[in-house]
């Protein structure tokens, strides 16, 4: 780290995309959005399929999503920012109907484009107006196959409203006005908001963590039942509409969202359950830095390391950290990092007010990213830091691409932010003038990093995978939500955990299952983290003439499917388990050095509480 950093800014700038919120500009920007999407619709609905007039409306779409698009991350900035904003909440409200009438726009578009026969479809494919959208264009027409009558998916999508989000809406509003009454391991008394359970789960003291956990179960097994009818009611949502769309199970439509598919999913978990004892081992590991003979479902979350003291860094110190460990491994991205706070792009200012969590956003219409966050002085900080700069060099990398090719699944924007922290994490591990204690803390971090990504979140999707199995049949009691849960975590944890030591109310409160607007929120997150460990293993092996080939992987993320991404720029076969094995053992050497940390670096947490 450096010893006099420069001073980099930690609030971030909009006023690229506009002077200010309610400013003339936003507000003629906003105001000519309603009559746009009225002119697209009655156009749409038109009939017209000579194939220059829709190639003409699919080009205006392309547009108006740009606008849209830009309206959406300029908002969301704001809302970030000051979540008390009751103007910023109004406008996004607003945009949410805006919403509705463009999911009913694409249905109609959709519906166009499935109709035409397949010489007029390759025609337009051709047309001068939509070059380099030809993916894009299968995919609209793949999902007019998929979808209704436009009259029957305008339907659905009203009734969606106050059914499947309702659904949403409600988990939402009641989680997040739970407490739960909780004695500390010192004696003392709280009533504690249940935002804040998570990271008592994260604590280094294990007194702490089981009190949080035990205390923090009451408010959902209290509205247990509740919870069980709107898992049972998103769930039985999708079902009926699968059925009258004539899709024919339930894991088509997020593989579809995805861009893969189901032979790579199955491919991955497969090379997973071959080889779990390498995420296990991790896990046993923790349990003797911990001085346990195994862990409890409340010691998963926690460091088994201690940050070293005089941890705490400094904003200026994080960012010089970064910028170091990017220009060195990938010049490109230190570049771009250091324009990004030059340009004053990224918001990491502590203070009241700001909602927590990080995210990237872009936009393609002015060119131009933005990282949201919050700085606390952590490695974990800095981490975050990392891996959002990767989402947003993903975005960079696209803008030559027109906007219809620059969009891409979560499972290939996922596999760009881990790698972006890889290379943050490959820096400081190498740095030869690392500590033992700093080492030992990185090697935990990452080995907690490592259990999530292959045990925990494939034990989510196994969960849901059953879940919805049975869903199909009819509702699922409280009673067996709890034993799918406690059956898909000792499945993967094997005996790893001690034998109370699962939570069969983990589906109650991990939000992830609550979602509406896309179902299956987990093995997205498996693929990108294994798909980075795959691409970094190669820049490793072959250094600095990999990074051409990566780029080239980013840039065909919007226009091409996982699988052929993969294969014209990496030359691997997403099918072929071998692949993901290759990638899973590449944590060999992390692990191995994990497992070789005396058991007295884990005596520098604090392990009350038995």
């Amino acid at each position: 780290m450096t010893s006099k950093p420069p001073s980099f800014p930690d609030r971030w700038s909009l006023d690229s995309w506009f002077s200010g919120f309610g400013n003339p500009d936003y507000l003629d920007f906003k105001e000519a959005m309603g009559p746009a999407v009225k002119d697209l619709l009655e156009r749409a609905s038109g009939g017209g399929r000579e194939i220059g007039v829709v190639a003409l409306l699919l080009n205006d779409l392309e547009a108006f999503e740009q606008r849209m698009g830009l309206l959406g991350a300029f908002l969301g900035c704001l809302s970030a920012d000051d979540a008390h904003n009751e103007g910023v909440k109004a406008d996004e409200a607003w945009l949410s109907t805006l919403e509705a009438e463009h999911t009913k726009l694409c249905a109609t578009v959709q519906s166009t484009l499935e109709g035409m026969p397949a010489e007029a479809f390759a025609a337009l494919k051709e047309h001068p107006l939509l070059k380099g959208a030809g993916y894009m264009l299968e995919r609209m027409r793949e999902t007019g196959r998929r979808q209704m009558r436009n009259e029957m998916e305008a339907l659905a999508a009203d009734l969606n409203v106050n059914g499947l989000h309702a659904w949403g809406r409600l988990y939402d509003t009641l989680s997040g006005k739970m407490t739960f009454e909780m004695t500390f391991p010192d004696g003392h008394a709280e009533t504690v908001p249940m935002a804040r359970r998570r990271a008592l789960l994260s604590e280094p003291d294990r007194g702490v963590r089981e009190a949080a956990f035990h205390a923090g179960q009451k408010p959902w097994q209290e509205h247990e039942v509740t919870l069980a009818a709107a898992l049972n009611g998103i769930a039985g949502t999708r079902l009926s509409l699968y059925g009258r769309r004539g899709i024919g199970h339930f894991l088509d439509t997020p593989l579809f969202d995805s861009g893969m598919e189901r032979a790579s999913l199955d491919a991955m978990l497969e090379a997973i359950r071959t080889h779990i004892e390498l995420p296990r081992r991790a896990l046993r590991k923790a349990a003797a830095l911990q001085g346990t003979t195994r862990l409890h479902y409340f010691d998963l979350e926690a460091p088994q390391v201690a940050a070293p003291a005089g941890m705490l860094l400094s904003w200026e110190d994080a960012c010089a950290t970064v910028e170091g460990a990017f220009g060195s491994a990938y010049p490109k991205l230190g570049d771009y990092f250091r324009e990004m706070l030059d340009r004053r792009w990224i918001e990491a200012q502590p203070r009241a007010g700001k909602r927590p969590g990080a995210f990237c956003t872009s936009s393609h219409l002015r060119k131009e990213e933005r990282i949201y966050m919050t700085f606390h002085g952590t490695v974990h900080d800095m981490v975050t830091l990392a891996h959002e700069a990767g989402h947003a060099w993903h975005s960079r990398v696209l803008l030559p691409a027109r906007a219809f090719a620059a969009g891409y699944p979560m499972t290939l924007a996922e596999t760009a932010s881990n790698f972006g922290e890889m290379i943050l994490l490959s820096g400081l591990l190498g740095d030869p003038a690392i500590t033992a204690e700093t080492k030992a803390y990185l090697l935990d971090q990452e080995m907690l990093r490592a259990h999530s990504y292959l045990i925990n979140i494939p034990m989510r999707y196994e969960f849901e995978r059953a879940f919805y199995t049975e869903r199909a049949a009819g509702e699922v009691s409280v009673t067996r939500l709890g034993e799918l849960m406690s059956e898909a975590q000792r499945s993967l944890y094997g005996d790893t955990l001690f034998e109370d030591g699962t939570d069969p109310m983990f589906w109650a409160y991990k939000m992830h299952f609550f979602i509406t607007g896309v179902s299956f929120y987990n093995f997205p997150y498996v693929f990108g983290y294994l798909l980075s460990q795959a691409l970094f293993a190669r820049f490793r092996m072959e250094g600095a003439s990999f990074l051409p080939q990566y780029e080239a992987f980013l840039a065909l993320t919007g226009s091409a499917s996982c699988e052929e991404a993969v294969r014209l720029t990496l030359g691997q076969d997403l099918k072929d388990p071998a692949f993901w094995a290759t990638a899973l053992c590449s944590m060999e050497e992390a692990l191995g050095a994990y497992e070789a940390l005396p058991v007295s670096e884990g005596q520098k947490a604090v392990r009350k509480g038995g």
